[in-house]
């Protein structure tokens, strides 16, 4: 057996506690897990309240100020970064490096280019690694994708067509949280898109080169809440004389989990996690559309909207040799309420091929269960593991994935600003980034 690593975890908010508790189950022995770290203690207790659930050990717990402390005291060998907001990942990346540590985060690396530069050196300077969990990578239908595309059953992609649905559900919940300015998110383009264009570079296993965008904000506005005669709306959902009238109304009391997470926890740090989604301090956009030339010359055409009537996407490949088309259907969620995010049924998922002069084939799709279309526990494992086996697809990814995902998303809100195309080797400037072959 693999000797055990000793983990700490920063960050303990929606999104975390996939990790703590595959460290504490699935992977107990493979993972010391020893300690955690927020800027709130509410969320702190949480989370050691359900670690005792699952029967671990309880974790000793540092304020976001201790951070250094808490790896001086517990000398990890990894630390995971699962904060919000995202804007804060390269920050905590960045000093566990500096302090000697590995490093696993959560999507998106970071933000803007500045912080992404700053990994990037600050890896060249420590030679730490960092793995970047993209669990769409590892659901089955996207991983059946890649090894369609890898197969040459399409020839070379010349072309992408690629449209992204958030539902008035989830696609909402962006807007009601810290996600909703772009100085925490970098944007939808970078927070969520981040997934999408991780995905395409993976896919083509190409390199983006120039990025053009254009995006606005027409739904989640203060205009709109008036015409659905929200006047009376309040900043937030709990106490909002307009609640009995609002279809988006959010009830944080009524879900245990959320009201564990954000709720009671408001009286340390003052966040709401319900704040209006018609507000008028949002900054993000809600419709955008994206164009990215790739250095081998393949053309992206992507757009994504936070307000469908459903759930999913729709991707085809136009290649030398024919066409790929792949569309899913996802479960919808908020964040944090204990569901399983983007879980997949077989009949809301397809694959069709369209090989050159002949017709269509439908492919059956492979399947599997948990979040995120299968791959939250092939991730998991991936990331514990030591002994996984070693990978055709390299799912895996680490800085230059990260970076190139965000910084699609950084030249698309750059783009916005300036109305110009804007290229990628711009943003990155004099920053060292091993390109994979």
């Amino acid at each position: 057996m693999s000797e055990k690593k000793r983990y700490v975890q920063v960050g303990v908010g929606g999104r975390s506690f996939m990790y703590s508790e595959e460290m504490v189950g699935n992977s107990k022995d493979l993972c010391d897990f020893v300690a955690i770290c927020d800027n709130n203690q509410g969320r702190l207790e949480n989370c050691n309240n359900k670690i005792a659930k699952l029967g671990g050990k309880p974790l000793a717990m540092y304020p976001a100020d201790q951070f250094e402390k808490m790896i001086a005291d517990h000398k990890p060998d990894v630390v995971i970064v699962t904060t919000g907001p995202d804007a804060t990942h390269s920050d905590y990346i960045c000093r566990a490096m500096e302090l000697g540590c590995d490093v696993v985060t959560e999507k998106p690396m970071t933000t803007d280019a500045t912080r992404c530069r700053k990994i990037i050196d600050t890896i060249n300077k420590t030679n730490k690694k960092l793995q970047v969990t993209f669990n769409y990578r590892y659901a089955p239908p996207r991983s059946q994708v890649k090894e369609i595309i890898m197969s040459g059953a399409i020839g070379e992609v010349l072309s992408v067509n690629f449209t992204w649905m958030l539902d008035t559900r989830h696609g909402a919940d962006y807007f009601r949280r810290w996600h909703r300015q772009r100085k925490n998110s970098g944007s939808l383009l970078v927070h969520k898109s981040t997934h999408h264009f991780d995905l395409v570079n993976w896919w083509l296993n190409d390199i983006p080169e120039d990025v053009f965008c254009q995006a606005s904000r027409k739904y989640y506005t203060p205009e709109r809440g008036d015409e659905l005669g929200l006047q009376d709306r309040g900043a937030r959902c709990q106490g909002c004389p307009a609640k009995d009238k609002c279809k988006f109304y959010f009830d944080l009391g009524e879900n245990e989990e959320l009201q564990n997470l954000y709720l009671n926890p408001e009286k340390y740090d003052g966040y709401f996690r319900d704040q209006c989604i018609f507000g008028d301090n949002i900054d993000i956009w809600d419709t955008m559309g994206v164009n990215v030339r790739y250095r081998r010359g393949a053309i992206l055409n992507y757009m994504l909207t936070a307000y469908s009537p459903y759930e999913g996407y729709r991707i085809a490949f136009n290649g030398t040799k024919g066409r790929l088309e792949h569309w899913c259907c996802e479960n919808t969620y908020f964040s944090g309420d204990g569901s399983v995010p983007g879980e997949l049924e077989k009949d809301n998922v397809s694959i069709t091929l369209i090989p050159e002069f002949s017709q269509p084939e439908a492919i059956e799709v492979h399947t599997g269960t948990g979040g995120h279309g299968g791959g939250d526990p092939i991730l998991l494992a991936d990331i514990f593991d030591p002994n996984a086996p070693i990978d055709p697809l390299k799912r895996k990814a680490g800085v230059v994935d990260g970076a190139y995902s965000i910084l699609i998303g950084v030249a698309g809100c750059q783009s916005v600003d300036t109305g110009k195309l804007v290229k990628i080797s711009d943003l990155l400037g004099d920053a060292k980034l091993q390109e994979k072959k």
